[in-house]
Formats: structure tokens, sequence, C-alpha cells
């Protein structure tokens, strides 16, 4: 991500068309529903690609930020608010570092959608894995607060929080393997790759023994967390949209994927001189990850690698049947099938290491 990019993704602006909110019934619901509310409120939207629609709310007393489903068909289960909130007021309970909810809302007719508010918590996103403005001496800091954070997550039992129900229990990876073959192979708009035709065939037949359920994020990058303001500390997880109950090595395996990702993609370290910024090798963050979550070593580590590239690839190749069939004009869309084969490649790369 450029630094144009990382510009507009920060801050927020006027409410964009067809995602406007009504401030009134949002009031009213707020003085019956949040504790120590008093109005007025105005609104602003964040500008990041949130595919949930996000906005924030500023009113006498502070801000809130307020996350709604987005309008229109939606595929089932898809964009869910009432998830995030759950799995976010559960996490808070066990002391975990998610903005506190102030209140779901489930009918519709407040709105127009089911929605959420949530705590506004101040603090520095990093859009860029290199961590720009840091000081080399404690970038090691920042990625050890990142490893630490997720392995913390994945030592939350499930049933401790009331989370046992939250998704399916066991053979995470062939579930997995199989829905992006399947909508690989049904999108015939997007052609086929021989990188991914490969992948399909290799991948369920090279699944790690073992089996593993906590609770994963599902898109644990930097730009998905809050820090201190001033110390290397994360103090929110943000974008719950796609946790579940998962294989926690699939979840971290997705965020240490930053190591082989082009920063043109999605915020990645590929290409970046890790010794002269002082940052920890990618061997060294796996062994960070084992020690804080009692592993001696993750064996196959190249499996889940290609497994994380394969299921990013099916997404932008998704993206790309799209663009082709014209229900996606966006530039941001063409830039995504764009890297569609750069990533089947990088997955390919990654198998071929396993053998």
């Amino acid at each position: 991500m450029n630094a144009v990019e990382q510009q507009a993704n920060a801050g927020a602006g006027a409410v964009r068309a067809q995602m406007e909110v009504d401030q009134e019934a949002l009031e009213r619901w707020m003085r019956t529903n949040v504790e120590g509310f008093r109005g007025p409120l105005s609104l602003l939207q964040f500008n990041g690609g949130q595919s949930i629609p996000t906005y924030q709310v500023t009113t006498p007393g502070g801000q809130y930020v307020l996350r709604r489903k987005p309008s229109g068909v939606l595929l089932k289960g898809a964009h869910s608010v009432e998830r995030e909130a759950q799995v976010q007021q559960a996490l808070a309970r066990a002391g975990y570092c998610v903005p506190r909810i102030f209140g779901l809302c489930t009918d519709t007719s407040v709105i127009g959608a089911p929605f959420y508010l949530m705590e506004r918590v101040e603090g520095r996103i990093f859009w860029d894995a290199t961590f720009p403005g840091v000081s080399a001496a404690e970038r090691p800091l920042y990625f050890q607060a990142m490893n630490s954070t997720l392995a913390r997550l994945h030592g939350i039992a499930p049933a401790s929080v009331g989370l046992e129900q939250y998704g399916k229990i066991g053979n995470y990876f062939s579930r997995q393997i199989s829905r992006w073959t399947r909508q690989y192979l049904e999108d015939e708009a997007a052609g086929r790759n021989a990188d991914m035709d490969l992948l399909v065939k290799w991948l369920p037949e090279h699944i790690p023994s073992g089996d593993e359920t906590r609770i994963v994020h599902g898109d644990f990058r930097c730009d998905n967390m809050i820090f201190h303001p001033e110390q290397p500390r994360v103090i929110a997880v943000l974008d719950w949209e796609l946790s579940t109950l998962g294989h926690p090595l699939a979840d971290f395996a997705n965020h240490a994927m930053m190591y082989r990702m082009p920063p043109d993609i999605v915020a990645g370290l590929a290409g970046a001189d890790l010794q002269q910024l002082n940052i920890p090798s990618e061997s060294q963050y796996v062994e960070a990850y084992c020690q804080s979550t009692g592993r001696t070593s993750i064996p196959e580590w190249e499996f889940y690698i290609a497994f994380n590239l394969f299921r990013m690839a099916a997404i932008f190749h998704g993206i790309k049947g799209r663009v082709l069939r014209g229900t996606a004009a966006s530039a941001h869309a063409h830039e995504r099938a764009r890297s569609f084969p750069v990533l089947a490649k990088l997955a390919r790369t990654a198998l071929e290491a396993c053998r």
C-alpha cells in the first residue's frame, strides 16, 4: 500500500452516498440504550476499505464507532455485525483487548439494518507492515506485541467465554479447502490457473495430522489493531467480521503471511530489508509464537502458508470474475483481480517448499 493509499484509508470524512444513517432515529435509540449518552450527535464515515460500513459518532460527551450491516443482497452469514458484537463482548469478559460494546440493535426499523455501537479507542493504526515512524530499536517490540496478542487469543478456550457454539469444531482445513476449491471451480468467467489447479489437488491430500479448535480472528493484520499512542502495545483488536472457531495455526499463518505478501496487495513485508529495519525474520517470528503457545515447533509450516495464500487467491479469483462480469467496477476491484495470479504463484511456491 503506497503513501497515497495509506492517507486515503486514514481518518473519516463525509458519509458516502447510499450509506446514510437516520441520525434522529439513531439518537433516539442511543438515549434509551447507551448509558450516559447525551446529544446532539454528528456522523462521519471512516475512509478505510471496510466491507461493513463504519461511522464515527461524535457527541458532546465523546465519540463512538458504529458498525452497520451493508445494504442489498448478502451471502448467508456474511457481514454479520451480530457475530462481531457477540465475540467482542465475550472476549471482553476474559479481559482481552477489544473495544467496549455499548449496544447491539437487531431491529431493522431503527436505521434500516442491524448495527452495534462501540467505544472509539484512541491510539495508532499502522497501515504499513514496516511500521514507519517507529524507531529501529523499538520495532521488534511492536512485532512481539502483535505476536503475543494473537497467541493470547488462541489461549482462550471457546467454552470459557461462552463461544463453544461460535463455529464448527474440527476438520477446519478440509472444510475450508473444499469451500474455496468449489468457489474457484464454479467461477467460469474468471478462468482457470495452472497454479490453482495444482493447489486444489495437492492441499486436501497433505493436511497435517492433529486437530485443534480455538477462536480465530481471520484477518489479524497490523492495520486491524490499535496500538497505544506511545508504547509498543496493542490496546484494541478490530474487525472481527471473519472470526469463527478454527485451527489456531491457520490463523497465525494468515497473520505471518505478511512476510511473503507484496505491500501493494495488503500490508506486507515482501522485498523489505528486514535486517536494516530491525524487524524479526519469519523464522524468529514463528519461534516467538511457539514460545508463547507452548509449542516446540510448527513442522509443516509451509503447508499453513500455502493454504492461506490459496484462500486469498481464491477470494481474489472471485473478484476477478465479478470484474469480468461487470458487477465490480471499482478501481480497487480491478487491482485485486490483477493480483490474483501473483497470489496463486506465491501459494504454489510455498507448496513446493513442502516437498
